[in-house]
């Protein structure tokens, strides 16, 4: 039965997403051009969403053991402020020129990734088992409004950062510093009874507390091994083609406004549709909503791996490409809390967040290098190598057969 506080719950969780996901959106959309900019070199662009996902990465362990020592609301206001100070070191780089202080800012950023990641899990921290997924839809749907604004503010962003004397990609980081210290305000004064301790007190005396990762491996099979499986390869698959797609565009001739309506048009395709992916999930299954989202995925590095010169062709695969991430990140993550108790919870997600955020910066890092070396349409199809773990562990017999 869903807990009475329940829709209070996801309703602060949603406006903290609102208002973060602008910062997310702006942040990924000239990320990569700032560290071309800077360093002169495309092969080093990709760094840009390693930097991001190595901070997530880096944040997602210290998060989650101060979810389980205080409560998920002091855990994702400090993901959110954490994330501010990145994108204000991020301007500062790009003002003073320096290579390093830009990527320092951005790993620093990344820890708003680790707080936009772990509110779907507290959007199911006191759901009924059978909404789970729409639960967990619902907080990444609401990252849409914010994550589509985001990539829009590359126009304003330039004429701010002009008044301030600034580089123009910088303008943009502006907006994520603003929206992340908005997010982290929201979380801290509202997210109140706090989710997970509210769900750890009612579940039965005795209950065995997780921490860090200690006796995360006692869990890591079947469903749940799955589920961090799948949220791993489709992040990688994700970021690695996402990441490189701006300086695709640009060395195509693409305009930073078409650029930034492209990676808006990911984005929504990332979060507007999680609602539908939700349903399906807890309606269809978990695992047939997985090959589903690989299907989706392939069909994505495909489109965008022939497009060449067309901006139609790379937009409509960027947006298959986040309808792909979509299915299997609500799917695999649903799949994390199946057969875990609450207090079990907050460190195999922890675990599976950390696999996730590395497997993208191994992703972003690898992009580059491909690129530079044999091209946009080469790492398409290394991308498309990366659905079979997913496709081999979610057909199997046992599992597909059943409902979850």
């Amino acid at each position: 039965m869903t807990h009475p506080n329940q829709r209070r719950t996801l309703g602060v969780l949603s406006a903290a997403q609102v208002v973060g996901g602008i910062g997310n959106g702006a942040g990924l959309a000239v990320g990569s051009l700032i560290v071309k900019d800077i360093s002169g070199s495309t092969a080093w662009a990709g760094m840009a969403v390693v930097m991001i996902t190595l901070g997530a990465a880096a944040f997602t362990i210290p998060l989650a053991r101060l979810a389980i020592a205080y409560g998920r609301r002091p855990a994702l206001t400090l993901g959110w402020i954490a994330g501010a100070l990145g994108a204000a070191v991020t301007v500062a780089g790009s003002g003073l020129g320096s290579l390093e202080a830009v990527l320092l800012g951005l790993g620093l950023f990344g820890a708003s990734t680790a707080a936009n990641l772990q509110s779907r899990f507290a959007a199911v921290d006191l759901a009924d088992a059978s909404l789970i997924g729409r639960s967990l839809s619902l907080v990444v749907w609401s990252t849409t409004i914010g994550a589509v604004i985001g990539p829009n503010l590359t126009g304003p962003g330039a004429t701010l950062a002009g008044a301030l004397d600034l580089p123009e990609l910088a303008g943009p980081m502006i907006f994520s510093a603003a929206s992340f210290f908005g997010a982290g305000l929201l979380t801290n004064i509202l997210l109140r009874p706090d989710p997970l301790l509210t769900a750890t007190e009612a579940q039965p005396t005795g209950a065995p507390v997780s921490q860090g990762l200690r006796g995360v491996g006692a869990h890591l099979h079947g469903s749940t091994l799955a589920g961090v499986v799948t949220v791993c390869s489709a992040h990688a698959v994700m970021v690695a083609v996402m990441a490189m797609t701006p300086v695709h565009m640009q060395d195509h001739g693409s305009s930073l406004n078409i650029i930034g309506l492209t990676i808006s048009l990911h984005i929504a395709g990332m979060f507007a549709f999680s609602p539908a992916m939700g349903w399906l999930n807890d309606r269809w299954g978990s695992a047939r909503t997985i090959i589903m989202g690989q299907g989706v995925l392939l069909a994505a590095v495909l489109v965008a791996g022939t497009s060449g010169r067309s901006e139609t062709q790379i937009t409509v695969g960027l947006v298959l490409l986040g309808l792909g991430w979509s299915a299997s990140l609500i799917a695999g993550s649903a799949l994390l809390n199946r057969d875990l108790n609450a207090s079990s919870r907050p460190a195999v997600q922890g675990f599976s967040d950390l696999s996730m955020n590395l497997s993208g910066a191994a992703g972003g890092l690898l992009a580059g290098l491909v690129v530079s070396g044999w091209g946009f349409g080469t790492l398409n199809a290394a991308a498309a190598v990366l659905t079979v773990p997913v496709l081999l562990v979610t057909t199997r017999r046992h599992w597909v057969g059943s409902r979850n």
